[in-house]
């Protein structure tokens, strides 16, 4: 059935049960997982007066600790449940502003057959407004995308 499954996860609760559902069918199939973490690399500074208060450097590297501390969390977690489920796990995280893209290309570098991941179930207009990773994941990919919501 599947060998490798790509877990994404944004640490949301229903990303959670997302993961929980993954790590139950990996169980199942023997399959391993690869949980991974896609965040937004932080927007550029803008000043509000003639002098910035840090260097764009700084700025820079500030939010990106924060944002590889969340996801270095996020991914442990995800990794303690699949070793308490007897499943191998390996994990990465990426920084994008295309989130699915991201996701796509992990699922093809690390040779996925399947990808588990949340939805948050938005149609009509908040779909439009807001777009939906998982709905560019299924549109942009070619690997079969199984939606927890």
């Amino acid at each position: 059935m599947f060998k490798r499954i790509l877990i994404p996860t944004d640490g949301s609760e229903l990303s959670a049960r997302a993961v929980k559902a993954g790590i139950e069918l990996a169980s199942t199939c023997h399959a391993t997982i690869h949980a991974f973490h896609v965040a937004e690399p932080p927007p550029p500074m803008i000043y509000a007066g003639p002098v910035a208060p840090v260097s764009d450097a700084d700025y820079e590297e500030e939010a990106l600790q924060g944002l590889r501390a969340a996801a270095e969390r996020y991914l442990a977690e995800v990794r303690s449940a699949a070793v308490a489920a007897g499943v191998i796990c390996d994990v990465s995280y990426a920084f994008d502003r295309r989130p699915y893209a991201a996701i796509l290309q992990t699922a093809q570098e690390r040779h996925c057959d399947l990808i588990v991941m949340g939805s948050h179930g938005r149609r009509g207009l908040g779909l439009l407004l807001q777009g939906s990773e998982t709905q560019k994941v299924i549109s942009h990919g070619s690997v079969p995308v199984l939606i927890y919501h």
